[in-house]
């Protein structure tokens, strides 16, 4: 394990209020640098029980584990399969998109690597890239090339699919569904707090949009807001923060944004956690990773 100090440097944060309903959205006065050094980072999920963060570093084929008790940051698995989005379930165990390996994996508790999904129908999924777990155990990811069209995040092949989905994975077959299948290169994802929404990243069409969850099954889909956004996650009201060119954009439920926190690099992600769910740990397009605590917390 490397170690290294708690923060390795800091910026002063600017939250940029652009709707009333903003006001007191705010935190820290500066905004701290946990670590640098790599060069894309991406897919941060935190693990409450053992109080660390992990994330991945995409082309150095790594993911990393800041640890918030003694500030110290290590490599948690290398080679990762060009790793790229994370998420916890609700066991408390990691999920990963593979991206290089062009699969879907669950770390056990015991260290062992499950392939939850690498097929659709015979046929080798492209390179997912972001993922969700809902409360009934189903996983929806979405699989867009980005793995797969060079050798920086991956390694170049044809896409056997022919297309690029969301897909849902039935929590009892752990079989793979096509839910959204109009997408040009589907990215970040999340639910509205009461699972009855779901929203998705097209970052190629730059537009973020929203479904109604109908079972297994999503209806609608129209246009939620537009901008070049990347990864997504909800706070505990229901906002929507979306990873943007100049940092983090928050959403009302209703489409309207409301504020911003501006950041001098691209962000490709984010993630609430910390005891009250109230550290939020960004990644970008430097390689480095985030972290600002602020008045509000993420979703449960």
């Amino acid at each position: 394990m490397t170690e290294g100090k708690l923060t390795i440097g800091r910026f002063r944060a600017e939250f940029q209020t652009l709707d009333e309903r903003f006001t007191g959205y705010d935190g820290d006065t500066h905004v701290e640098v946990l670590h640098s050094g790599s060069r894309k980072t991406e897919g941060p999920a935190y693990f409450p029980a053992g109080r660390y963060l992990v994330w991945s570093d995409i082309p150095n084929d790594r993911l990393l584990r800041w640890d918030e008790t003694t500030g110290t940051v290590g490599v948690f698995r290398c080679p990762s399969g060009n790793a790229n989005g994370n998420t916890v379930d609700r066991e408390g165990r990691l999920i990963t998109c593979e991206q290089g390996a062009r699969r879907v994996t669950r770390t056990e508790h015991n260290g062992d690597i499950t392939v939850l999904a690498d097929d659709y129908r015979g046929k080798r999924l492209n390179s997912p890239n972001d993922v969700v777990v809902k409360s009934d155990g189903s996983i929806w990811f979405t699989d867009p090339r980005y793995g797969i069209t060079g050798y920086y995040e991956g390694a170049p092949a044809e896409s056997e699919i022919g297309a690029d989905h969301v897909y849902r994975l039935d929590p009892g077959t752990g079989e793979p569904t096509v839910v959204a299948d109009d997408f040009v290169r589907p990215n970040g994802l999340a639910f509205s707090l009461d699972e009855s929404q779901l929203y998705v990243v097209d970052t190629r069409k730059r537009h973020l949009r929203v479904f109604d969850v109908a079972g297994d099954s999503l209806k609608g889909g129209r246009v939620f807001a537009e901008a070049w956004f990347d990864g997504i996650r909800l706070d505990c009201y229901g906002r929507i923060w979306a990873a943007a060119l100049d940092g983090l954009h928050c959403y009302d439920p209703d489409g309207t944004l409301i504020g911003k926190l501006l950041l001098p690099e691209a962000a490709s992600n984010l993630t609430f956690g910390g005891i009250r769910r109230n550290n939020l740990f960004i990644t970008n397009s430097a390689g480095d990773l985030y972290s600002i605590r602020v008045t509000f917390a993420g979703a449960k």
